[in-house]
């Protein structure tokens, strides 16, 4: 299935139809504010392995970020991180930004291996907000890539519904992606490191 939603405002039928179709075990491909993402409910274990295997690799190897509504979800997943890397997130969510954090005991659990970090990402993205703030609970988030030589991700939603339709339940049509990733920040240890650069800039909200 194919939702057109607008990201100005999403329609809330829309909105609790894909809650719903999480809850029951469904996989979704939605919109962020960086590029398209393929995500399940964090709870719908055979859901996280069948993103997986959309994704050619293991579960219990893979690194998927949780999508969460705001940052009153996170102490949820992780351990107590300084003030300092508070005030960062805090500046820079809702933002094309991933926080690495030390992951408490949930996420092992959920992800079903012996994690030990996870990743973290508010994006600035309506769509996707509403979504987690109708389940009641993070969702998880891997890119959608493209075989492209040149672009590295797909950005028309169409175009993601026709490679997906058979293994995704719904795409959400939310207008063209952006084909830059989001910034990685790794805040496991005394001092924050951009693991990888992409759309956001650290150094504009310092």
């Amino acid at each position: 299935m194919l939702l057109k939603i607008y990201p100005e405002n999403p329609n809330d039928r829309y909105i609790q139809m894909i809650a719903d179709c999480l809850r029951s075990g469904g996989v979704v491909i939605y919109p962020t504010d960086t590029v398209y993402a393929i995500g399940c409910d964090i709870y719908q274990i055979r859901a996280v392995e069948r993103v997986a295997r959309i994704k050619g690799i293991r579960a219990e190897k893979a690194n998927f970020s949780l999508i969460c509504q705001d940052l009153s979800h996170i102490s949820d997943f992780t351990k107590p991180f300084s003030t300092t890397v508070y005030k960062v997130m805090k500046k820079a969510l809702p933002g094309p930004f991933t926080f690495i954090l030390n992951a408490n005991n949930q996420v092992p659990r959920i992800f079903q291996s012996r994690k030990k970090t996870v990743g973290i990402r508010v994006p600035d993205n309506n769509i996707t907000r509403e979504i987690v703030r109708e389940l009641g609970n993070p969702i998880i988030s891997t890119s959608v890539y493209d075989e492209d030589e040149i672009l590295e991700y797909t950005t028309d939603p169409e175009l993601i519904y026709e490679k997906y339709k058979d293994l995704v339940d719904i795409v959400i049509d939310g207008g063209y992606g952006d084909n830059e990733a989001s910034t990685v920040i790794d805040c496991t240890r005394d001092e924050m490191e951009i693991l990888r650069q992409g759309k956001g800039i650290l150094e504009e909200i310092l």
